[in-house]
């Protein structure tokens, strides 16, 4: 029996560890308070999350099918303690198999990965979320060809698990440049524009073909020199093709560049915050 669909995300998952670390690296207030509002969003507690980090990349789509995931401390420069803390959500490998199955039901390759762990574009994300990390969780790797079509094709692959109680999680950034240039807040505002127009004015084939043209957009290499945390947002995009989306957060991050979150699918709604300094 099916359960109510539920909606996909696109999160910009901030830096590092940032929820362990707040006191030290001010600045993250307003994206917890996002994160923290999306289960109040949803119709059901999740069964699962799936999400597609963009700090996993392999040459064909990878599944993670470890039952309990270890964690990868993927970051630099931060505390020591940062480097030991943990995020014990359990895997489901019964999930794992189903992802994998029906990613390469739509004609496309797909690997499983039995060791793979819980990369910070995962555990920094879920942690305000579900803070008791009692909710299973499944990665799934970017395909490293960046290939937009085809990361919206895995999420339509994908898009059936919603109906199972599985929310669909694209975890990377909107604005993905730690060159840093020195226009980057005006470089960024103006891809941000792009971005938030495409997303919340369309739906189907049209935001479809936007989307794969991204590079077209404002700024667009300066915005993701290597688009790496632009490819979840695809995988967002295509499991929920053909339903409109919400801006649920917005703002210039820590003073260097904007970012934005989106919901897709279900009713429209949620919280953002808005800064156009």
């Amino acid at each position: 029996m099916s359960q109510p669909r539920l909606p996909t995300y696109y999160l910009s998952h901030g830096g590092g560890p940032w929820p362990w670390i707040m006191d030290q690296m001010p600045g993250f207030e307003n994206l917890e308070r996002s994160l923290k509002n999306i289960p109040s969003q949803l119709p059901i507690r999740p069964k699962a999350v799936l999400v597609m980090s963009g700090h996993w990349e392999e040459n064909d789509f990878t599944v993670m099918s470890n039952p309990r995931p270890k964690m990868l401390y993927d970051f630099g420069g931060f505390p020591e303690f940062t480097y030991k803390i943990q995020y014990p959500a359990p895997g489901h490998p019964e999930l794992a198999a189903e992802v994998q199955k029906l990613i390469r039901g739509a004609g496309i390759n797909a690997n499983s990965d039995p060791e793979r762990g819980f990369d910070h574009g995962t555990y920094s994300t879920l942690y305000p979320m579900y803070p008791k990390a009692d909710v299973p969780v499944v990665q799934l790797s970017v395909r490293s060809d960046y290939d937009p079509e085809i990361h919206i094709r895995v999420g339509r692959a994908l898009a059936p698990l919603r109906e199972q109680g599985v929310l669909i999680i694209g975890s990377g950034s909107s604005y993905h440049n730690l060159r840093l240039p020195k226009d980057r807040i005006e470089q960024s505002r103006s891809f941000d524009r792009w971005l938030q127009d495409k997303i919340l004015s369309m739906t189907g084939k049209e935001r479809n073909a936007d989307l794969i043209g991204w590079e077209q957009a404002p700024a667009a290499r300066s915005a993701h020199p290597q688009e790496d945390h632009l490819m979840p947002l695809m995988f967002a995009v295509g499991a929920a093709e053909n339903e409109a989306a919400s801006l649920i957060y917005h703002e210039m991050l820590i003073n260097f560049f904007f970012v934005s979150s989106f919901k897709l699918g279900q009713e429209k709604g949620g919280n953002f915050t808005a800064d156009e300094r």
